[in-house]
């Protein structure tokens, strides 16, 4: 457990709400929520006061910990609208049923109390966020009622913000880290060329790359549009906008929708912890 918080993730065109813990004694226990896209930058820049970025609020009352980042959402408005309603609960007409601080609760424990109802709570239920501890003398369980839902990975460990990898670099990852003939017994690059050609679904051909997601499970060389796919896995709940899960059409594995997003972006390690997005998003083509 202690080496999972020593690894640093990289996150593509990263977009994170993060919680701010003051540990300087004069004001020790008070809590800053902030939106960052870059969060090594930014703890940098608090503890450096205003002059240097940090925000007036955090100026001069620091050293500051970073403790926790709520990461993956799918452009930065959807990421300030959370941060916005993290610092204004009492204000957010999605949280009309979060009590008030209590007498017997820390600043700590009511913050972490409001993250876990918006967890919760439309529309941040259905995103494919995650929910990393920064730092390991934070951590605390959720309360049983509170507990994120179960596409939402609880992971440790300090993340970086790292420039998007171009198209060509993507594919030579993919290939390396995967490394294998599919069943025409051409290398993953020749079918892929082939199989990009046409939507699994709608049998249409792609325009762009854009609009596309590809399945990440070795020997799948299924493509569909985003559209048609995001359709296929809400069959069932035909009332949503976003889907959570489904199952591929090609391997007929069950796959997260979140980890065919970040499989899109780039980030081929483990899809559980590694979250990407862009502001030119897959949300948008659901008229969100």
């Amino acid at each position: 457990q202690n080496k999972s918080y020593q690894m640093v993730v990289e996150v593509e065109n990263f977009f994170g709400v993060y919680m701010l813990y003051c540990i300087n004694p004069k004001y020790k226990g008070r809590i800053y929520i902030g939106f960052t896209v870059n969060p090594e930058r930014r703890i940098t820049q608090h503890n450096a006061g205003k002059h240097k970025g940090g925000a007036w609020r955090t100026s001069g009352r620091g050293p500051w910990d970073m403790v926790l980042i709520i990461h993956g959402f799918p452009s930065d408005i959807a990421a300030l609208r959370f941060e916005w309603a993290w610092q204004h609960p009492h204000s957010s007409r999605r949280l009309t049923h979060v009590s008030r601080k209590t007498k017997k609760e820390s600043s700590f424990q009511f913050h972490l109390r409001v993250m876990s109802n918006m967890l919760r709570a439309a529309p941040w239920c259905r995103l494919p966020l995650t929910v990393r501890w920064l730092k390991q003398e934070y951590r605390q369980d959720f309360a049983p009622h509170l507990e994120p839902p179960i596409h939402m990975p609880i992971v440790f460990g300090q993340v970086r913000a790292k420039a998007p990898l171009r198209a060509k670099e993507k594919q030579k990852m993919k290939e390396n880290s995967e490394g294998f003939l599919g069943e025409t017994g051409l290398s993953f690059s020749s079918q892929t060329a082939v199989t990009k050609q046409r939507c699994k679904l709608c049998f249409k051909k792609f325009v762009s790359e854009v609009g596309m997601l590809q399945c990440f499970h070795p020997g799948c060389v299924m493509s569909a549009h985003i559209i048609c796919l995001a359709r296929e896995f809400l069959r069932k709940e035909p009332g949503q906008l976003l889907p959570i899960e489904g199952q591929c059409p090609g391997c007929k594995n069950n796959v997260l929708w979140g980890s065919l997003i970040r499989f899109k972006k780039g980030c081929y390690g483990d899809l559980e912890d590694i979250v990407s997005s862009s502001q030119s998003h897959w949300a948008d083509e659901l008229n969100l």
